[in-house]
């Protein structure tokens, strides 16, 4: 019978290739994530009008969510070393579905309006935060070192794709239904999601009752020898190369949130496009992350195969990060909104190019507590998010937007030359990774 045998030919593909069934649905979380945590954006000017909100207050909003995410990200990488990945992500889509909701039950006029927004995205920012630390675990216990890469840029590409998916179709519900159906919708999806992601995932190869001998083996072979679960804080916290990657990662937050928090106001209200102008060109940053995160893997991969680490992971950091420098300075003098709309979408791709090198190096470094160190990491991503969701504004209030775009061209420079300090095997003292580093760490 042609469909069944056709069934189960696919069944036994997927099952050959079950890790990459599972890299494919966290990208749907990440991508579904990021439509929860862009979605204030487009409907922030909306949102602020009902409220009698002024910009500077919707950028405490804003900040209020990447503080909870931020602050969680230890503590959630954590949970997910301590759990595993599958029970914790679906905690996690529980939590953000419900604080997703929250926002749209409140009236206009009621006491402390503003407190009450600020309280809601913060706890949003909490369950979210699990989703990349958990994330990290999946790759470390089912990915091979030699693929890491592209499976980061592959999950990563979730963030392209859900952020630049965000403003045509939030506004597209927004202007037909009104903004807290497009709030309903988010978390309706990531609900569905999580549930998805429960009955196919499991933490480890060996728990999976679907995966085929030829698989594990594979898996097995391709993972770094690391130590014993659960570093400790103490050598996570006093490790160079963790510093070294978080500092980085904090200058890239920096500058990824001005796309995520502000771009969409800032073509509208400052260059002056149209709502709908607006929304499509809002996309073009998101449409180079998506495209750009799996091609930074896959180069990241070749790179490493033939170079070693150092090269396909470090330098290739180095150099993406300082392009996005030097793409968001053009872009601040383009007269054009549409031309100036291009150079800060490329500075958008040239920033994801670097995005699996993070991940991959603190998998690498991390071994078994990869949900710990890359949730540091992680944190520190998001303190610099914090920070220019609500330092933005107050720069382009004083300065001018030229002068809030600059900061983040000078921060990306600094983090491009903070991977000159990361080795991808600089472990914490032993306690978690590999063997601590030696002169030929850098290769294979």
């Amino acid at each position: 019978m042609p469909g069944p045998y056709k069934g189960e030919h696919l069944l036994e593909y997927l099952r050959a290739r079950i890790r990459w069934v599972l890299i494919f649905w966290m990208f749907v979380v990440s991508a579904i994530a990021y439509l929860d945590r862009v979605n204030i954006s487009i409907a922030g000017t909306t949102i602020a009008q009902e409220f009698h909100l002024n910009k500077v207050q919707l950028g405490w909003i804003f900040s209020a969510f990447v503080a909870g995410y931020a602050l969680f990200q230890t503590p959630g990488g954590r949970i997910a070393d301590r759990i595993g990945p599958r029970a914790t992500l679906m905690i996690g889509v529980i939590w953000w579905g419900l604080f997703t909701s929250l926002i749209t039950f409140l009236p206009p006029g009621v006491s402390g309006m503003l407190a009450v927004i600020i309280g809601i995205r913060f706890c949003l920012g909490m369950g979210e935060a699990v989703v990349y630390p958990a994330s990290n675990c999946v790759v470390a216990q089912w990915i091979p070192s030699s693929e890491r890469g592209v499976a980061n840029g592959f999950i990563f590409c979730g963030v392209g794709f859900g952020a630049g998916v965000t403003p045509p179709l939030i506004t597209y519900i927004m202007s037909h239904y009104g903004w807290r159906w497009s709030f309903w919708v988010s978390a309706l999806l990531g609900l569905i999601a999580g549930v998805i992601w429960y009955i196919v995932a499991r933490d480890t190869p060996r728990q999976h009752p679907w995966i085929t001998n030829e698989e594990a083996v594979y898996i097995a072979s391709g993972l770094p020898q690391s130590g014993p679960k659960g570093g400790s804080w103490r050598a996570i916290l006093s490790n160079p190369h963790v510093l070294a990657v978080t500092f980085s990662y904090f200058c890239y937050g920096y500058a990824a949130y001005i796309f995520f928090s502000w771009f969409f106001i800032y073509l509208k209200d400052v260059r002056n496009l149209d709502l709908k102008s607006s929304a499509y060109y809002t996309m073009l940053p998101f449409l180079a992350m998506t495209v750009c995160s799996p091609l930074g893997g896959w180069i990241s991969d070749r790179l490493t195969k033939s170079r070693g680490k150092r090269v396909g992971r470090c330098t290739l950091a180095a150099v993406a990060i300082g392009c996005c420098a030097i793409f968001i300075a053009l872009g601040t003098q383009a007269s054009s909104a549409q031309i100036a709309s291009v150079l800060l979408a490329g500075g958008a791709g040239a920033l994801y190019i670097s995005q699996s090198s993070f991940w991959s190096v603190s998998a690498d470094i991390g071994g078994k507590s990869a949900g710990s160190v890359s949730g540091f990491m992680n944190m520190g991503g998001q303190l610099g998010g914090t920070l220019t969701a609500s330092l933005t504004p107050l720069i382009a209030e004083h300065y001018g937007w030229t002068a809030s775009f600059l900061v983040a061209a000078g921060l990306c420079a600094a983090g491009a030359l903070a991977w000159l300090w990361v080795h991808p095997e600089g472990q914490p003292s032993g306690e978690v990774g590999l063997a601590p580093v030696s002169s030929e760490s850098g290769r294979g």
